[in-house]
């Protein structure tokens, strides 16, 4: 049986796929809520470049994220892209990080996907 006890899940787009913003908003949400009905989650997923705005202020996927969080999952966001944003202050869920955090769950996780 395959889960996600041991995966980290990277996201570094605001949204999934490329040409299409609006298309990849819908798409990161659906499976971020899809992923919330797993029975195994995976224990981090983690943000960087455009990927922390999914856990501000305005995001369209912020219902799962919260869902995952309650559910405990840790949602790590790299410090320096909010920053770089000006994002820190619109962060809705999850935790700001460094990349020495991100670096320390990709040698841990057993499995990296990447949004």
């Amino acid at each position: 049986m395959n889960t996600f006890k041991n995966t980290l899940i990277q996201i570094t787009a605001n949204g999934m796929g490329g040409n299409d913003a609006q298309l990849g908003q819908l798409l990161v949400k659906n499976y971020l809520a899809l992923l919330c009905e797993e029975e195994e989650l995976p224990p981090v997923i983690t943000f960087y470049n455009e990927g922390v705005k999914l856990i501000c202020s305005g995001s369209a996927a912020l219902e799962p994220l919260i869902l995952l969080a309650k559910k405990g999952v840790k949602l790590v966001a790299c410090k320096t892209c909010l920053n770089h944003f000006d994002l820190l202050d619109k962060v809705e869920v999850g935790i700001p990080g460094t990349m020495v955090d991100i670096m320390h769950f990709q040698k841990v996780a057993s499995k990296v996907v990447n949004l």
